[in-house]
Order: structure tokens, then C-alpha cells, then sequence
């Protein structure tokens, strides 16, 4: 059974949470061995079927942004000296999304169960990742929570920066593509079946080309729902063979080889690695478990193979530097060489993150212009495809003019 409460702590501190018992009397005796004082125990009653919160947990979603502010106001309140449960508290009254409140109600049952915060994160693995978890783990053990929270921050802001920036330089190269794609699927539906009649009519000799755009045109209009259903297919099938585990090596390494995009996405790993390992070692995470964080991070299979190869190196004695000297084809020498000053120094945290700030501002300045890399490659691919379909359909036309003459 539920039931919602409200105690008085052994501080004097209010605290209104929900808990699961038999009853409300072993809920009571369990406040009491807390020290609790309780002030009110009621049974919640459960509708059998509540459509309304069915659908808001649904379609809720967790956005980035919650949660950066989550964190930058929970490292707020602990450092003023609220307690971790009321902080909680206060922030399950500010949101407004059914599933980060019914988050937030979940970690304050834990931690007032007797359990830590990072345990009941660990319970959304979809919501906050192992990174987040193992950050807020170090700031439990180390007593430094408010600052392992501002840290958590920081990063997510950071990462989430970077992918909107990368998003938004994409949206016109995608913009431009459907554009293209709708106004072809409406050229062989409507205008190439006219031209198709015109040429029947002639009886003129028509070039392979043309033969192929007019049995396109022809198919396109007899059976367009069918097209359409056959166009949205072709692209969710590569959307799942860029998804599918037995492609990604194949995949990450054609994009590593790419003009312009291969360089940018070398960067951003190196960003990656650099911002999450130096944040884990910051928090006091040890390096190998940092590692192995990282690894998750990172998305290249290329970039996981060489922290996997790091690990194992650290296991056997060996620095991290000499691991990314001998990849410098992944990590650029910057890396390894600021890496080596780090653990010569002991500062490794805070040459990481120099590392990473200096990639992501190259990411950022790159982003900038990326619309103007992909624009020229834009107007060749269109003017190739146009060109195509002007000179299959056009040529014909001038034999018939020709002939009539």
C-alpha cells in the first residue's frame, strides 16, 4: 500500500514524502526508529485507471535542459545548507513534468529510506547516465556533494552546447534535401507521365536515360501511395543499418576518412574524452573505473577501442599518455603531449580539461562554418541531378523537333 506522510526530523526540519508499507502502523514505527516525529500518515488512493497520467508519463520525456537545471539548483541549495531530502522536496514542487516529478519523488523515498542519492539515480539508467551516477557517487564519498552536482552540470551544459550547435549547422543542408526529394516524387508522379505520352505519340527512339525516368514516372504515378510507403522504408532501413551494432565499425570508419568531417569528429571525441575523464577525476573517481565511463561516452567504436587499450595499459604500470601517443591517428599529439605534463605534474584533471576546451572551441568555430562547407557540395549534387533529368527529358525533344522539320 502507499501512503503520503509527513514527519518532523531530529534537526526540527518538515519533511512530506510517500512510502510503501503494509500498513500505516509499520510505517509509523519505521518514522519513529528514524527518529521521525510524525505528524500525519495517509493511505493514497489509487485510481485503477487514470488515462491522464498514463499519457503524460508516456509522452513525457526528460528534456537535457531539466536536468542541467536539476543539477545547478540542487548544488545550489546544498551549499546553502538545505538538506539533500528538502531539496528534493523543493524541486519536485517547481517541476512541471509528470515523469521528472515522479523522478524526484522516487529519489526522495530513497534517500529517506536510508539509501544515497547516486543509488536512486542509478535506478534511471535511460535518464541519467553512468557518468552522472558515478559523479555523484564520488561527491558522496568524498563529502563534497554540492560541488560533484555543479561539476555534473557543467558537463551536461557543455555536451548538450556542442550537439545543438552540430544539429543546427545540419538543418539546412536537411532542409534542402527533403525539399529535394518531395518536389522530385511530385516530378515523376505528375510531369514525367505527360512527357512519357508525348514521346508514345512521336513514336520517337528514346535514349536509356529516358527510358529510365519515364518507367520511374510511370511507376511513381500508377502507384504512388506505394512509392511513398517504399521511400519511407528505404530510409528507415538505413536509419537501422546506421544503428545496427555490425555496421558501426564500418560506418565510424568511412566517417573518419570523410574530407572536413573526418577532422571535425576526431575533435569532438577528443573533446569528449578529455571533459568527461578530467570531471570523473575531478569528483575523485579512480581512473580505471573514470575509463571506463568515458568509454561509454565517447561514440566512435574506434575511440573505444583505444580507451579499452588505456585501461589495460594502466592496469600493467604503463602512463595514459604513451596509449594516446601510439593512437595519434585517433587523438591528436596535443593530447598525449598535455596528458604526459598532467601526470608528471599531478594536475591530469585540469591539463584534460585545458584539452578540452581548447577542441571544443575549435568545434564551435568549425560549426560556425560548416553550412559554407556543405553548400558548394549542395550545389554540385543538385546541379548533377537536375542535369540529369533536363538532358533525359529535353534531348528526346529536340529528335522530335528535328524530325518534323
Amino acid at each position: 500500500m502507499n501512503f503520503s506522510y509527513k514527519a518532523k526530523t531530529k534537526e526540527g526540519q518538515i519533511v512530506e514524502a510517500t512510502a510503501d508499507a503494509s500498513d500505516k502502523f509499520s510505517l509509523a514505527r519505521e518514522l519513529k526508529s528514524r527518529g521521525y516525529v510524525v505528524l500525519y500518515i495517509k493511505e493514497e488512493k489509487s485510481n485503477s485507471f487514470n488515462l491522464d497520467d498514463m499519457v503524460q508519463n508516456f509522452f513525457s520525456k526528460v528534456k537535457t535542459q531539466e536536468l542541467i537545471i536539476f543539477t545547478k539548483n540542487l548544488s545550489g541549495m546544498l551549499k546553502a545548507g538545505l538538506s539533500l531530502s528538502r531539496a528534493i522536496l523543493v524541486l519536485q514542487k517547481q517541476t512541471k513534468n509528470k515523469k521528472f516529478n515522479n523522478i524526484l519523488i522516487s529519489l526522495n523515498n530513497e534517500i529517506n529510506a536510508g539509501g544515497t542519492l547516486s543509488s536512486g539515480l542509478a535506478k534511471f539508467p535511460n535518464i541519467f547516465s553512468k557518468l552522472f551516477v558515478s559523479m555523484v557517487r564520488a561527491g558522496e564519498e568524498s563529502g563534497n556533494m554540492a560541488g560533484a552536482l555543479s561539476e555534473v552540470g557543467a558537463n551536461i551544459e557543455k555536451a548538450n552546447s556542442l550537439t545543438k550547435k552540430i544539429k543546427g549547422a545540419l538543418i539546412y543542408p536537411g532542409v534542402i534535401l527533403s525539399a529535394m526529394l518531395v518536389i522530385g516524387i511530385l516530378m515523376f508522379a505528375f510531369v514525367v507521365p505527360t512527357l512519357a505520352k508525348t514521346f508514345q505519340d512521336t513514336g520517337a527512339e528514346l535514349p536509356g536515360s529516358t527510358k529510365f525516368i519515364i518507367a520511374l514516372g510511370t511507376f511513381f504515378s500508377q502507384y504512388l501511395i506505394l512509392s511513398l510507403i517504399s521511400v519511407v522504408l528505404m530510409f528507415a532501413g538505413i536509419f537501422y543499418l546506421f544503428r545496427a551494432q555490425f555496421m558501426s565499425k564500418y560506418i565510424d570508419y568511412v566517417v573518419l576518412k570523410l574530407p572536413a568531417v573526418g577532422d571535425m569528429v576526431r575533435q569532438l571525441n577528443t573533446a569528449r574524452t578529455a571533459r568527461s575523464l578530467s570531471s570523473l577525476l575531478f569528483s575523485g573517481v579512480p581512473i580505471i573505473r573514470a575509463i571506463e565511463i568515458t568509454e561509454d561516452v565517447v561514440q566512435n567504436i574506434y575511440y573505444k577501442k583505444v580507451l579499452e587499450e588505456a585501461k589495460d595499459a594502466i592496469q600493467k604500470g604503463s602512463p595514459l599518455s604513451e596509449v594516446f601517443k601510439a593512437n595519434s591517428n585517433y587523438y591528436p599529439v596535443m593530447m598525449s603531449e598535455m596528458v604526459q605534463v598532467g601526470e608528471e605534474t599531478g594536475k591530469l584533471s585540469d591539463m584534460l580539461l585545458q584539452i578540452a576546451l581548447f577542441y571544443e572551441e575549435e568545434i564551435e568555430a568549425k560549426t560556425k562554418n560548416l553550412s559554407t562547407i556543405i553548400e558548394p557540395v549542395l550545389m554540385v549534387f543538385i546541379g548533377l541531378a537536375v542535369g540529369f533529368f533536363a538532358v533525359s527529358m529535353i534531348s528526346p525533344m529536340y529528335k522530335v523537333m528535328d524530325g518534323i522539320k
